[in-house]
């Protein structure tokens, strides 16, 4: 006869504690908590069948993770939209795009580059590159492509960044000049006309 799977030792608490009670099973020789008995699931019946109490442990782990509200959950990307547009080799203008929140690597690493070392104003090309995911129908965006935006562009895109890194959103507080009246404004970028 072959064992297919460890049993666990004498002195050892079992893996999945509680799984099998949540799951209505008593175990072996009695209720688990009491002498004699286990709080794990019966062992499986046939060949090659899968023990279903190793997997709810990870079911119970995530349920936590299921109850999260909107508002727990942390925003990594932001939409913008970019005024003038990077123009590739072919002539197409790509607008609109997704950046990422910056990590620590992500402003340590440019450091070390040769381009940021002889001229520290490279250091938000090489940075905006990694940050940016997403940019029109671009296969990839690297700082190659940031070099070749527009100055407008790149302005956008630091400020941008600088926003986004600091304040975790996309708005602004301002007022007006008119009448002095506070609003937001979403500094994403839009079309001509909109606000």
């Amino acid at each position: 006869m072959r064992r297919t799977a460890a049993r666990p030792s004498a002195g050892a608490a079992p893996a999945d504690t509680g799984t099998a009670v949540a799951a209505g099973h008593a175990g072996h020789g009695g209720p688990a908590g009491e002498p004699g008995g286990s709080a794990t699931a019966p062992p499986a019946t046939g060949a090659g069948t899968p023990d279903a109490s190793r997997t709810a442990p990870d079911v119970l782990r995530t349920a936590p993770d299921v109850l999260r509200t909107a508002s727990d959950v942390l925003r990594t990307e932001f939409p913008f939209h970019l005024p003038r547009g990077y123009v590739d080799e072919q002539g197409t203008v790509h607008r609109d795009g997704v950046m990422r929140l910056s990590t620590a690597r992500d402003e340590l690493i440019p450091l070390r580059d040769l381009r940021v070392q002889e001229n520290p104003a490279y250091l938000s090309v090489v940075l905006l590159g990694r940050v940016i995911t997403r940019l029109g129908t671009l296969t990839s965006v690297h700082d190659g492509v940031v070099e070749n935006m527009f100055a407008s562009d790149l302005a956008f895109l630091q400020d941008f960044y600088r926003q986004i890194n600091a304040e975790g959103h996309t708005r602004a507080a301002v007022r007006c000049p008119h009448c002095s009246e506070p609003f937001e404004v979403e500094l994403g970028g839009s079309r001509l006309g909109e606000s």
